[in-house]
């Protein structure tokens, strides 16, 4: 199938990771980045406009993705134009595509929480509009999106890569590094800090790798702040390292599964996660992943569990098991999505 891969081809972005699976599907596809590629930052540093640009919802499009594709679509007949997000990318853009390209199904696909005001564009909203198919892993966002004018929308599931999260041998150095009892990989949120810092008072040392934690460094002595992003084998590396891995939800995106919920699990980590409908239908509590429900029963589970080896290792096994055997994998699910463009009658 001949692909345009709209999206953000960071190589460190899930969105990358996606557009090297289509490849590697024996698809073929020719990618536009809609940020530039040098970035190794989570928050890049924007110039001022293009920060004013964000904050009103009219963001600029700093690499000329809507002028490269225009460009690509002169040049070459697609089957399917893939979008990312696509916040950047205009409703006249859109509209010019489906002109010149008639039989050509445009997507646009999305892990987070799109009817959500912070996730939102201008270009986003107007352009909804023009999609073939609205791909999204948040189930209340199928008839959500629809009321904002997109036509057809599909469950897509929160997925792990299977060349890239999976178990690896950990050197002296890296477990020096990395090994921890109890730990967290991600950005800060008030509910997710404030249920380690309840951890941290009971005795239970918790290590924290991510983002916008600076606020927190000194919070509380058995709070250990690294306030530094995992980018890849280091990601892989602490989660093989640590011997619980929390996975706390967004609540600002109502998340009930995040892309962690199975990268975790597929690196063989042993997960202590949020109790959720979707968490529960992933894995069965206590033999494939564990769930809690209050800091109460979070700290219960982790002291429970650290003072289990056998048990704890059986767990993390049998939960990479499920993400193999029932195909979390971003290939099969990538597969399954093609499967749905293509069979798809243009609007």
């Amino acid at each position: 199938m001949k692909i345009l891969f709209v999206g953000y081809l960071n190589e460190f972005e899930r969105s990358f990771l996606r557009y090297r699976t289509l490849i590697d599907l024996g698809n073929q596809v020719d990618g536009i980045s809609m940020t530039p590629v040098v970035w190794r930052s989570f928050e890049p540093n924007y110039s001022i406009w293009a920060r004013l640009g964000w904050k009103i919802k009219f963001p600029l499009d700093v690499t000329s993705a809507n002028r490269q594709l225009k460009k690509k679509i002169l040049q070459n007949d697609y089957q399917v134009i893939w979008i990312e997000k696509g916040l950047t990318i205009t409703p006249g853009t859109l509209r010019e595509t489906k002109k010149l390209l008639p039989e050509t199904k445009l997507v646009s696909c999305s892990e987070d929480d799109m009817f959500a005001w912070h996730n939102q564009s201008f270009y986003y909203l107007r352009g909804l509009c023009y999609y073939d198919m609205v791909f999204t892993t948040k189930i209340y966002n199928l008839d959500e999106l629809k009321q904002l004018g997109a036509p057809q929308t599909a469950l897509m599931l929160d997925t792990y890569d299977s060349s890239f999260h999976q178990p690896v041998s950990l050197s002296e150095e890296d477990r020096q590094r990395f090994g921890v009892d109890i730990g967290f990989i991600g950005s800060f949120e008030n509910d997710r800090a404030n249920q380690m810092l309840y951890l941290a008072e009971n005795g239970l040392p918790v290590t924290v790798w991510g983002p916008s934690w600076r606020k927190w460094l000194h919070k509380h002595p058995n709070l250990i702040i690294k306030d530094q992003i995992l980018h890849g084998q280091d990601y892989i590396k602490a989660i093989n390292a640590t011997k619980i891995n929390l996975c706390f939800l967004r609540k600002i995106n109502r998340d009930e599964v995040t892309s962690r919920s199975v990268e975790i699990p597929a690196c063989r980590g042993f997960m202590l996660a949020e109790r959720t409908k979707r968490h529960l239908e992933l894995f069965k509590e206590g033999q494939e992943a564990v769930f809690f429900d209050s800091p109460q029963e979070l700290l219960f589970l982790a002291r429970k569990y650290l003072s289990a080896d056998t048990e704890r290792e059986k767990i993390a096994a049998a939960g990479r098991e499920r993400c193999q055997n029932s195909g979390y994998d971003m290939a099969t699910q990538l597969a399954k999505m093609l499967k749905t463009v293509s069979s798809l009658k243009r609007s």
